[in-house]
């Protein structure tokens, strides 16, 4: 079971499949960096779509060969979202990757009706949050769903469920995040978290135990649910957050990066391969540990 960043890290580049990545745009340094950093300890190889001088520059500045990567030219961003999903529908590559283009742009190219990688699944954001000293957590959404509903936030919870499985989990524990573990009909993320807590034959093939409403405390704190008295299958040792808005996911996982020095991996499910996007403000570290993440659940998800 990979169940930290580091064995994340070291699968990928332990495993004798190895991956290939398509990168929209790459023509952006630090993106750049964290493939090039892929590639030397055998995480990923990388096709790259973009401007192919200033791509072959940035990759000489880092101390590549830039005859070691397969670089295709495209113009403009929609041009590049297009060719990098080209080469994952032709086989040439295992999962994609934002660069220097817009996350809409890439989306378009993904969900693209003939030419695309839908599924007819739920496209959603799972990233893994690591705080020193405590367990890896699945924060979802907080990416790509604003305001999900119900029927929404089922389908989240089956992405995150994915992921977590693909990684090796026999067992898993989700937590349904809401201001307090009390159901209020006034407050629809309560009844929502109490629906999916009572629904066990849709998680039943993931080995999964949703329990909810909780406040944070109670997900993953086992000293806060004796405190509380409050006792659910799961509670105070979550393995997945699920957050009732991508604000409130967006908030938690920023805090546990800046202020805990959490360890972060993420990616995009819903698609036909899981696409690494990544914010400008995530270190290398992280940038390269959603490579990472992106190699070893590629066609497991």
């Amino acid at each position: 079971m990979l169940d930290s960043i580091p064995a994340i890290l070291q699968a990928a580049a332990a495993s004798p499949e190895k991956r290939t990545i398509a990168v929209a745009a790459a023509q952006d340094g630090d993106v750049l960096q964290a493939v090039a950093e892929a590639r030397r300890q055998g995480i990923a190889q990388a096709v790259l779509t973009g401007n192919p001088e200033g791509i072959r520059e940035m990759l000489t500045r880092l101390g590549e060969n830039p005859a070691d990567y397969a670089i295709l030219a495209a113009d403009t961003p929609e041009q590049c979202a297009a060719l990098a999903v080209a080469q994952v529908r032709a086989g040439q590559a295992n999962f994609l990757m934002k660069g220097l283009l817009g996350t809409g742009d890439l989306m378009r190219a993904v969900l693209h009706r003939e030419t695309g990688l839908r599924t007819g699944r739920l496209i959603s954001h799972v990233m893994l949050y690591e705080v020193p000293g405590h367990r890896m957590l699945a924060l979802t959404d907080g990416g790509m769903n604003t305001f999900p509903d119900l029927e929404k936030k089922g389908e989240i919870l089956e992405n995150a469920a994915r992921v977590l499985c693909a990684l090796g989990y026999d067992r898993i524990s989700a937590a349904c995040v809401c201001g307090a573990e009390t159901v209020n009909p006034k407050i629809q993320s309560t009844l929502d978290a109490q629906a999916l807590a009572n629904m066990p034959e849709r998680w039943a093939p993931y080995h999964m135990t949703v329990f909810g409403p909780v406040g944070l405390d109670l997900a993953v704190s086992e000293g806060a649910c004796r405190h509380k008295g409050y006792a659910a299958p799961g509670a105070g040792q979550a393995d997945i957050l699920l957050v009732p808005t991508y604000e409130v996911g967006n908030g938690i996982g920023k805090a546990m990066s800046l202020f805990a020095g959490a360890k972060n991996a993420g990616i995009i499910l819903g698609a036909k391969v899981p696409i690494v996007l990544v914010s400008r403000s995530d270190s290398a570290e992280s940038k390269l540990a959603s490579i990472a993440l992106g190699a070893v659940t590629a066609g497991k998800v």
